[in-house]
């Protein structure tokens, strides 16, 4: 459906902002399409001694603040338009973040559940080597998304030091402390969301010690914010859902025992201590805080009106389709931005790379306390915008304010620049 073309969505999102803060219109059509799109395709020897040829993508949308900054993924529906959306929406996450990167990302159509692990590691390697020219330290740095993980951030940056002749350790964020990663990488992007969720909930009055959470998605971010909201606040997470399907409990769901049944069967509806729901009930379920940690596309013009709960936390890319944002506007429902929520991985993924370029290494706490102000600072800058629209007449949504500022700041550094 041409609706739900994520990169459509993108540009939408954008529109709406440009025209809400009158953003010059060549900005505008600068702004609504990458600097550069590359397409490669490459082979791969399987272990049966055949060889295939993948595809594989990597968008630079804009770097005028920096070098680009966005994650690779490997997945067996990945488009280029997808990419194309998650490259803009990292832009304007950084810009927001206040970070000097601009956006990038990129993906190989696979799936990796069918790849072994000597397969996979000549994929990674491969796939640099037909994009080794248009990354660097100082020009594109990924990082690990879906499917994706520290292990292969390693074969990828290992690679691309082959191609440069030396160790270039911060060409890759994501990685391994071994070679240098930065503690408190792997749940960044949950802990992030939780700061954000902290001044969220002290803004609406919400107790989160008392607060029923359900969670769509129960990957490495989703874990990650059931573990972080639960041992944080004290919160109770009440409903839980995978590709597969999801479980509900009044009571509250255990993590370890859903963890440990997520591992052994593949998925959390195998969970017997509460009663089997879709994916869209869950969404519709009967909580304080609704948490879409998976895939774009999951509230939309079909169901947002069926959503009850209070606050909504994209902790996934692109969960909220921009006429399902309209109608939890007008619901009353905090809809807190995916580029805002889910900094915190490319926050940390900065001080990963700041730390490499140093070879100076900070300890989890001194990661931890960067990240909380960083995100925080954010937090009241969108919530400022927001408050100076009504001010002054102009009723915008969060998601609006979230963008004024990013596009703000990318316009004035294109404009400082020359650009334009």
């Amino acid at each position: 459906m041409e609706e739900l073309n994520p990169f459509k969505i993108a540009q939408e999102q954008l529109d709406n902002a440009a025209k809400i803060m009158g953003l010059d219109a060549q900005v505008q059509k600068l702004l609504r399409e990458p600097m550069q799109t590359v397409v490669v395709n490459f082979p791969v020897k399987l272990d049966n001694g055949k060889t295939e040829t993948f595809t594989g993508f990597r968008v630079l949308y804009n770097n005028a603040r920096g070098p680009g900054k966005g994650g690779i993924r490997f997945h067996p529906g990945e488009t280029l338009d997808t990419v194309k959306a998650l490259s803009s929406w990292m832009t304007w996450k950084c810009a927001l973040s206040g970070i000097p990167f601009g956006g990038a990302k990129g993906g190989v159509i696979c799936d990796p559940k069918n790849l072994s692990v000597s397969e996979l590691e000549r994929l990674s390697r491969a796939y640099i080597r037909a994009i080794g020219k248009f990354i660097g330290p100082k020009v594109d740095v990924p990082a690990p998304d879906v499917y994706t993980t520290p292990q292969i951030m390693a074969w990828m940056m290992d690679e691309y030091s082959k191609l440069a002749g030396q160790n270039e350790f911060g060409v890759i964020t994501g990685k391994p402390l071994e070679i240098w990663g930065s503690e408190g990488r792997f749940n960044s992007t949950a802990m992030g969301a939780m700061y954000v969720l902290r001044e969220a909930a002290k803004r609406a009055g919400i107790d989160l010690k008392k607060a029923r959470v359900a969670i769509q998605g129960f990957g490495n971010a989703g874990k990650f914010a059931f573990d972080l909201v639960t041992k944080l606040f004290g919160s109770k997470v009440v409903a839980i859902s995978d590709s597969e399907g999801g479980v509900y409990s009044e009571d509250g769901l255990d993590y370890n025992e859903l963890s440990n049944i997520k591992e052994k069967t593949g998925s959390v509806e195998n969970y017997t201590k509460g009663k089997k729901i879709t994916n869209e009930e869950l969404i519709e379920s009967k909580v304080d805080i609704l948490i879409p940690a998976a895939i774009e596309n999951q509230i939309t013009g079909a169901n947002a009106q069926k959503v009850s709960a209070k606050i909504v936390l994209e902790l996934a890319n692109g969960p909220v389709t921009p006429d399902a944002d309209k109608i939890l506007f007008k619901n009353g429902v905090i809809d807190l931005p995916d580029f805002l929520v889910n900094a915190g991985g490319v926050i940390v993924s900065y001080f990963e790379w700041a730390q490499n370029a140093q070879n100076y290494y900070w300890t989890q706490e001194e990661v931890y306390e960067r990240l909380d102000g960083l995100i925080t600072k954010s937090f009241n800058d969108v919530m400022k915008t927001q408050q100076d629209y009504k001010s002054k007449g102009t009723k915008i949504t969060l998601r609006d304010a979230a963008y004024i500022i990013a596009l703000q700041r990318v316009a004035d550094a294109m404009k400082t620049r020359g650009w334009y």
